[in-house]
């Protein structure tokens, strides 16, 4: 078994997934990561694939050097943002991956929130790429790790109202202040 690097508050409530070594950028995955952090998990289904057709773009707020501007970004108030498919893809999978295994569970797919992504770089692999004058440069990828969990969310419930009076924390200068008012009077 896996090991993750976060731990949920209620293991019978949560559902995880992971992939290694990943053959996709870690840079753009980690914007794509922390676009769907915090979000439900189908909608970051939609999201995700709104992405690939490009009609919502993934804001770059880390990684943004050399990013051009697009007016999708304002929806989250920025102006740096890219399409990213090939992390959409990639992080789309193990989502589709993270609801067959809280089915397995018994978990509801709607009420299910993403708690925890985390994307960590691979090893880099290597190739070489030829150059003039009979040179050799590395040509390397950048693969990552992606684990995600997702937990059911808690349902609020409205505490029952008291009938007797709220107690209020007072400091001793507000009751000396207080008494004598009342003394006062």
């Amino acid at each position: 078994m896996a090991r993750y690097s976060a731990t949920p508050a209620n293991e019978a409530k949560s559902a995880k997934c992971r992939g290694s070594h990943l053959t996709v950028h870690f840079k753009n995955t980690v914007e794509t990561a922390n676009a769907i952090k915090g979000r439900k998990l189908l909608n970051a289904v939609a999201y995700l694939k709104d992405v690939k057709e490009h009609k919502q773009c993934i804001p770059f707020r880390r990684f943004h050097r050399g990013i051009g501007r697009t007016a999708q970004a304002k929806a989250f108030g920025a102006t740096l943002a890219r399409w990213p498919a090939k992390s959409a893809q990639y992080v789309l999978d193990l989502l589709k991956n993270l609801q067959a295994n809280a089915e397995s569970k018994g978990l509801n797919a709607e009420d299910l929130v993403i708690k925890h992504i985390l994307v960590n770089p691979a090893a880099k692999r290597g190739r070489r790429t030829y150059r003039a004058h009979g040179r050799i440069n590395p040509y390397k990828r950048s693969p990552c790790h992606i684990e995600i969990i997702a937990s059911e969310e808690e349902k609020n419930v409205e505490k029952a109202k008291d009938e007797r009076a709220a107690v209020v924390f007072q400091t001793r200068q507000q009751l000396a202040a207080k008494r004598l008012r009342a003394s006062r009077q």
